[in-house]
């Protein structure tokens, strides 16, 4: 009888974990592809990969998981780019990826030609 006990909570252990890894897979997919609509870049396969994940202490006090994920990104359809997402259960802790475009000016100010009444 303590056996099945024991194999029950196991079960219910490795359930949980594969829940709360689902669940932090869809966070991680969700954070790059707004990511990449914000920057206006591609977002590649339309998938994230888990590459490290290690025990933390949340916020709330309680003892939870911080995964890393790598999603793929283009700039312009023929190039490749690799972005990174690190979540401390479901909540976002840092993003290294695609940046919002920023228009440069081809001259500094101080030398702009002078305007045209």
């Amino acid at each position: 009888m303590p056996s099945l006990i024991l194999l029950m909570i196991a079960g219910a252990a490795g359930y949980a974990f594969w829940n709360s890894s689902r669940a932090a897979a869809e966070a991680a997919s969700h954070y790059s592809r707004k990511a990449c609509q914000e920057a206006q870049v591609q977002w590649l396969d339309h998938s994230v990969h888990a590459t490290a994940i290690r025990p933390c202490r949340l916020d709330n006090g309680w003892l939870g998981f911080q995964r890393t994920y790598r999603f793929e990104y283009s700039r312009d359809g023929a190039d490749r780019y690799a972005g990174r997402i690190v979540l401390r259960g479901e909540q976002l802790i840092q993003l290294a990826g695609p940046t919002r475009p920023t228009p440069t000016l081809v001259f500094p100010e101080s030398q702009l030609p002078p305007s045209q009444p």
